[in-house]
């Protein structure tokens, strides 16, 4: 910066040439508002100021924290929930893990037995009703399958005329068998000498054939022997005496005597997973051969062998009505569908050489299917039981 070329003589100089300046306000005045401009603020402001702004930022902040530490208590529920939950779950899982490996190692053999139905009717499963076998062929007309239900008799209603009338509730394709029934003639029953009449009309279809003959002879016998004492049956064409077949020629009477000595085997239909246990064409001399041959599968028929190897046979005796059968040490039996119509197939052949009572002896488990092996069982009724609407 240039240094000022003024001296100070000269400035004092200057200075007295300018105007003079006069102040006309009171002195006291002047002072006063000097006092005022150098007095401090009091010291209380700035501590109320402060508290102020405290309990401003307590307003606005507080509730923020008391909902964050609700958010945090609830999630900590939460997750407390969330743990008690998966707790529980793990402990339903554990229990139905070990409700399921109990079943499998057979500590509820009752549970798994019911799955499994039976194929034959039995004497506790008839109650109030009675039992009529139907004869139906099979859809090639190769096979007999003898069908059985369970109906309720009009106690005003003799039984061949509820035989007859129940034959329009059967369902014969839908079981996969020949739609036969109902019968194409009247059927009547002369008490007197034990016989049934039946007679066809002149266009009746019996006479096809010699299949269709052989069936409507062979299902007029097997129906009145599975559901009565008759022991005759008269043939009538139109109310004339005599029905004309051409394998037979002119048949007047049937003669009805019940057949044993049959073995069972099974029979499934083409498509269907239903198996029937249906009576061999052939009779065995004794029961042995007939066990012996329910080993073997008859292609021809469609029969399949109905003693399978989960069922191995050492020995066969028999004492009075009673068939005493002993397994192999070695059996490996399963309780399965197809070992219970094994047995099941054992206790229809039995019935067929006169016996009552099945027992058997060192059988590798208790139950199969509804069956206490260690009990005696008695044969059933009828075979392979349907329902019925």
């Amino acid at each position: 910066m240039k240094k000022s070329e003024w001296s100070d003589k000269q400035l004092e100089e200057l200075l007295r040439q300018m105007p003079k300046i006069h102040d006309h306000r009171n002195p006291r005045d002047i002072y006063q508002n000097l006092s005022i401009k150098k007095r401090k603020r009091p010291a209380w402001l700035i501590p109320g100021f402060a508290a102020a702004a405290a309990l401003l930022l307590f307003f606005l902040l507080v509730p923020k924290m008391l909902n964050g530490t609700q958010n945090s208590f609830d999630s900590a529920k939460q997750e407390d929930s969330s743990s008690e939950s998966k707790i529980s779950q793990s402990d339903d899982q554990s229990s139905l893990l070990m409700k399921k490996e109990d079943s499998i190692s057979g500590s509820e053999p009752e549970m798994r037995i019911t799955a499994i139905n039976k194929n034959a009717l039995y004497d506790d499963e008839v109650g109030d009703g009675t039992v009529f076998t139907y004869w139906i062929p099979d859809s090639q007309a190769q096979n007999l399958v003898p069908i059985s239900i369970v109906v309720s008799l009009d106690n005003n209603k003799e039984w061949l005329t509820a035989f007859t009338e129940s034959m329009e509730l059967l369902n014969e394709e839908e079981w996969g068998l020949s739609d036969y029934y109902p019968v194409n003639a009247k059927f009547e029953w002369d008490d007197t000498k034990n016989t049934v009449i039946v007679d066809v009309p002149k266009n009746h279809p019996y006479g096809q054939g010699s299949t269709a003959e052989f069936n409507f002879i062979t299902t007029l016998k097997n129906n009145i022997a599975s559901n009565s004492n008759i022991d005759k049956i008269m043939l009538k064409t139109d109310g004339q005496p005599g029905i004309e077949l051409g394998n037979y020629g002119v048949l007047q009477e049937i003669e009805v005597k019940p057949e044993g000595k049959h073995a069972y085997f099974f029979y499934t239909p083409d498509g269907m997973e239903t198996t029937y246990l249906v009576p061999s064409a052939d009779t065995y001399q004794d029961i042995n051969a007939a066990f012996e041959a329910m080993k073997t599968d008859h292609q021809e028929l469609g029969l399949a062998a109905s003693l399978v190897p989960s069922f191995p046979i050492k020995e066969v005796t028999t004492k009075e009505n009673k068939l005493i059968i002993t397994l192999d040490e070695n059996a490996a039996m399963e309780n399965n569908k197809e070992t219970l119509y094994s047995y099941e197939a054992i206790l229809l052949t039995a019935k067929n050489f006169g016996i009552d009572t099945v027992t058997i002896l060192n059988a590798p488990i208790k139950l199969l299917g509804p069956f206490d092996l260690t009990q005696d069982i008695t044969v059933p009724l009828a075979p392979n039981h349907l329902q019925i609407q």
